[in-house]
């Protein structure tokens, strides 16, 4: 059976990983610009779209209705620095040693934004970068604050981004942020400031006819949470720390708003490939996760699932609702397929597969399960693999790192569940699916092998993609 809810018919060419799309006439079509807009511990349920009762979400609900809903939209940790370098790779991040928030991207590791620059796009990154190993300085305020310097050996500049302005971890308010190195301060509201410097990129490139990557991640809504005293008016009636975090969700979507109103004005948003996501689930109680069980740092679906959001005009025809499963890690091969894109000396395994398929309307199966781990270096490390609609659990942890508890007070090696019919986790179905738990445990186990392997460095190819 489907898992597709399609509300409408999905048009378009499957441009495949060649050196240059094609039309249907077999001339050359003009490749899509990338934009990649990430949100920092935004939750499922923290979007209109998803049913909060107060937040105010209007242009991501724009966005939901125009193009792609995820509703079932992953990512591929629990952390921000981990699912950060899984969207740079296609890889899981512990593939590299991004094993935690403040862990470094490998340097030998292949990004989207080197692929793409090999095939003649323009790339930027603005906004939180978190995958040079540095949480920088406190003080977000006072330069240097937490600005990526010329000389970082893994700077967005050093891993394919022409140009960059850039912050090691998040900020909010009068950030202080590297521009190609050198910090500089800004004054505004922090998404503005993303967004704004973002938009000069695009025009520029726009301009000069140049196909783009833009990668915008914003500082929020992370803690601390300081909003604009116009945003959090919207919210006057509630409590000041409520007001703050709804206060930053509505600036982020305020400039999705402005994103999206530029594309059309520039007459490039027909031929943009725009995704909206966030790093990891909510932070923020259980109305941020959506009322999903666990939060973030957890494998459960609280820590997990995401606001998924993809809209390309001259693709996806009419708006649909999607309840396959997909991943952060996806986003690499669908990128690469999307635009034609080759990589030189592409690095193996890949963890993701291309959603391509889907943006046509022709993909009701994932064809590959997603595998989530909390520490791949411990041997009892929480994990769990995804094979919709069934999500099993091995050594499973409670939200606050203790392991899982029965009611009887055994402590639980696996849990399984029917996480279609059952998306909070509550009934745990192992002791009567026997054979699915031992086909996905070795499944699971072949995985995290791999992983192991990858760390001795051998996936990469003598020239190491460049």
């Amino acid at each position: 059976m489907s898992t597709l809810k399609i509300c409408g018919l999905l048009a378009g060419l499957c441009a495949g990983v060649v050196s240059q799309p094609q039309t249907v006439a077999g001339t050359a079509a003009q490749p899509p610009n990338v934009v990649l807009v990430m949100a920092d511990d935004q939750g499922w349920g923290d979007t209109g779209y998803n049913g909060h009762p107060q937040l105010k979400t209007p242009h991501l609900d724009a966005m939901a209705a125009a193009g792609l809903r995820l509703d079932r939209f992953y990512t591929a940790h629990f952390n921000c620095s981990p699912t950060r370098a899984s969207i740079m790779t296609g890889r899981h991040p512990h593939r590299m040693g991004t094993f935690a928030p403040g862990r470094p991207i490998r340097a030998e590791e292949l990004t989207v934004a080197q692929v793409l620059q090999g095939a003649g796009y323009a790339t930027g990154h603005f906004g939180k970068w978190h995958l040079n190993g540095k949480n920088g300085d406190r003080n977000t305020k006072t330069p240097p604050g937490r600005a990526i310097l010329a000389e970082d050996p893994l700077s967005p500049g050093k891993l394919g981004f022409d140009e960059w302005v850039s912050a090691d971890n998040f900020f909010d308010l009068d950030p202080v942020l590297g521009r190609n190195g050198v910090p500089e301060k800004f004054q505004g509201d922090g998404s503005d400031v993303t967004m704004g410097e973002a938009l000069k990129f695009i025009r520029r490139q726009v301009e000069a006819g140049k196909p783009f990557l833009a990668v915008i991640w914003f500082g929020n809504p992370h803690v601390p949470h300081q909003a604009l005293p116009a945003d959090r008016q919207l919210y006057a009636d509630l409590p000041d720390d409520l007001q703050n975090y709804y206060g930053e969700i509505t600036g982020i979507d305020r400039n999705v708003g402005q994103l999206r109103s530029a594309l059309r004005e520039l007459n490039a948003a027909e031929n943009t490939l725009l995704c909206y996501c966030s790093d990891n689930g909510g932070a923020a109680g259980p109305r941020s996760t959506g009322n999903l069980r666990g939060s973030k740092g957890t494998l459960w679906e609280g820590g997990l699932r995401v606001p998924g959001l993809i809209e390309w005009p001259s693709r996806i025809r009419s708006p649909a609702v999607v309840d396959l499963p997909c991943s952060t890690l996806d986003l690499y091969p669908t990128i690469l397929a999307a635009t034609g894109a080759a990589a030189k000396s592409q690095i193996e395994p890949l963890d993701g597969v291309s959603l391509l398929p889907l943006l046509e309307g022709r993909m009701d199966t994932r064809g590959k399960a997603i595998p989530f781990v909390g520490m791949i270096n411990t041997e009892d490390s929480h994990a769990a693999l995804l094979d919709w609609p069934w999500k099993l659990h091995t050594n499973p942890r409670s939200g606050n790192g203790k392991k899982q508890q029965a009611d009887t007070g055994a402590v639980e090696a696996v849990m399984l569940f029917d996480v279609q019919s059952d998306p909070r986790e509550t009934t745990n179905l192992a002791a009567s699916e026997p054979e699915r738990v031992a086909k996905m445990s070795a499944e699971l186990l072949d995985w995290k092998r791999s992983v192991k392997r990858s760390l001795t460095g051998v996936d990469y190819p003598a020239s190491a993609g460049r």
